[in-house]
């Protein structure tokens, strides 16, 4: 058999030109890998299956003639159509999401939309390269499929509406998971999000919501705008009670909140006949039930040892005289007290009760009283950055706010870890103690170096030293 030289050169040009662009793809792709580009995959595409197969469909065309042959090439050009539009579909992918910003509608589109698209393109894809290579009549088969599309999504409507329910709320996003979603009466959190329907964890059990549901009625995404979210609640006093120290308390009492946003302050307004409502930043709406119960029972310890009538009552029991009697003779022998100075401390000082999780005295003031113990148990408290540390205790006995005596700041938050009654003592009084009872300032003096050196070793096993502290 003789060849002409067209079918030469033509053969020339595979046996050199597939080698060489197999090398420059070579290379193309290990700079784009390096560089982790996307276009990588329609490239890598192109070298491991195109031009291989392109190659072999050249040598056929060449080297089978006869038209029984003929078969074995439409196969390979069949397989070389199939790769080609996959290598279009993988370009289109690249352009349209490869390098797609953040909150842009490439980012939002559900990944189904355009696996959907994805496949109705390669069907048409296919049906037009059998009717090319094959000539096949795919017009009956595309019409069959599309009467049968038809009947079937009538048969199914209800199901279908469903999916396609959930396949714009997968476009639109309008919520995600983890978002706390009030729909109705059901309110919680979004655990997951399908084609069919939104499970919704509410505390008391998984609510499923079908998609159809939510695209046909409103809803709140309260985890939207990103933020703090407010919490708001409602406070009665007495009209006798000053609105300007009422507001100013319970935003103050809001101020320590765990749950509330750092750098954001809660806000109090006055609605007349002793209402108020006070509005608390707390970090997202699945605490806003802890965080009223713990803000609601600070406020009643709060209100009373400020004598306000929270709910129309400002009594407390500690209030009582023999109550301070009692706490007064408990800690006499600490104090080293003798009859009149009893007296004394009981026209002057006072029992006060703090709440679970409550500051009793802040990191960074100086004390004007001094409390001491009666019941309960407080921590000292340091906070450095993002860093907590319990550094001591203190017990029924025992004394809070100890810089008072030395007039330094302090550098650990007193905190109630339960209900904690304190026997308040003002500074002057005990000035007049401490000229009075040399030993008691010998105490007070040893209290607060045993709390220092245990707040040293805490600090210490927590990688903090002293100097970070007075850095601050």
């Amino acid at each position: 058999m003789t060849l002409d030289g067209g079918l030469i050169w033509g053969a020339v040009a595979l046996a050199v030109g597939v080698p060489v662009l197999l090398v420059v793809l070579t290379e193309v792709l290990a700079v784009l890998q390096r560089r982790g580009s996307p276009a990588a995959a329609p490239v890598r595409l192109v070298r491991n299956w195109i031009v291989p197969v392109g190659g072999l469909f050249g040598l056929l065309a060449f080297a089978l003639r006869s038209e029984a042959d003929q078969v074995w090439t439409r196969v390979v050009a069949t397989v070389l159509g199939f790769l080609v539009i996959l290598l279009i579909l993988s370009a289109f992918n690249v352009a349209l999401f490869g390098n797609a910003r953040a909150g842009s509608w490439q980012e939002r589109i559900p990944t189904i939309f355009v696996e959907i698209v994805r496949l109705l393109l390669v069907v048409v894809g296919l049906a037009l390269l059998f009717s090319w290579v094959w000539n096949a009549d795919v017009g009956g088969l595309i019409a069959a499929l599309g009467v049968t599309g038809i009947v079937v999504g009538l048969a199914l409507q209800n199901a279908v509406g469903g999916v396609i329910s959930g396949l714009l709320l997968l476009f639109e996003q309008p919520f995600k998971i983890g978002d706390w979603l009030a729909v109705g009466s059901c309110e919680g959190r979004v655990i997951e999000v399908n084609w069919r329907a939104v499970h919704i964890d509410t505390g008391a059990g998984i609510q499923i919501v079908p998609n159809s549901t939510l695209s046909g009625a409103s809803f709140t995404n309260k985890s939207q705008p990103a933020g703090a979210y407010w919490v708001s609640a409602g406070a009665k006093f007495a009209t006798d009670d000053p609105p300007q120290e009422v507001i100013a308390l319970l935003v103050e009492t809001a101020r320590n909140l765990p749950m509330r946003v750092p750098g954001l302050e809660a806000t109090a307004s006055y609605g007349g006949a002793g209402g108020y409502t006070v509005f608390i930043p707390i970090t997202g709406p699945g605490l806003a039930g802890d965080a009223l119960s713990v803000y609601l029972s600070w406020l009643w310890y709060a209100a009373r040892r400020r004598r306000f009538a929270l709910d129309g009552d400002a009594t407390d029991p500690i209030a009582e005289p023999e109550r301070l009697d009692e706490a007064i003779a408990a800690l006499a022998p600490a104090l080293h007290l003798r009859p009149e100075d009893a007296d004394r401390l009981r026209e002057t000082s006072r029992l006060e009760r703090y709440g679970l999780g409550e500051v009793i005295v802040p990191a960074g003031i100086v004390p004007d009283e001094l409390g001491f113990v009666v019941s309960g148990r407080a921590v000292f408290r340091v906070t450095v950055g993002d860093i907590v540390v319990d550094a001591s205790d203190a017990g029924p006995g025992e004394i809070v706010g100890q810089t008072a005596l030395t007039r330094e700041r302090t550098q650990a938050a007193a905190v109630a870890v339960d209900v904690v009654t304190l026997l308040v003592v003002p500074l002057a009084t005990l000035d007049d103690l401490v000229r009075a009872r040399p030993r008691l300032a010998a105490d007070i003096g040893d209290s607060l170096e045993l709390k220092r050196a245990a707040a040293t070793e805490a600090l210490a096993a927590a990688g903090i030293n002293i100097g970070m502290l007075t850095e601050r």
